[in-house]
């Protein structure tokens, strides 16, 4: 009899999330479609390096044992691991409305 595949996620507590629903993050590189948004062609750019977006969803990877978000980036909602995201450093306003200059 064959014994059934085993993963990490049979043996560990799934991780906790660094970042929270709301929280600002920015890409730390260009998102490209994966084939895994469907409203967008495979390879198109959803978000690029330095893009500021807000985490609206967190998900788990059981495979991974890693957390998911969905981190809404003006209108594109692309779900990304912790290692293509960062804080948004405070002061930092990369997407400021109305400021003069």
């Amino acid at each position: 009899m064959n014994a059934p595949a085993m993963n990490v996620s049979d043996f560990a507590e799934p991780r906790a999330p660094v970042y929270a629903w709301g929280q600002r993050v920015v890409a730390l590189d260009d998102l490209v479609n994966d084939g895994s948004h469907p409203e967008r062609e495979p390879e198109a750019l959803l978000a690029g390096r330095g893009d500021v977006g807000e985490v609206v969803n967190i998900g788990h990877a059981s495979e991974l044992n890693e957390p998911v978000y969905l981190v809404d980036f003006g209108g594109c909602v692309v779900g990304c691991l912790e290692i293509e995201l960062a804080p948004v450093p405070a002061g930092w306003f990369a997407d400021v409305e109305g400021s003069a200059g």
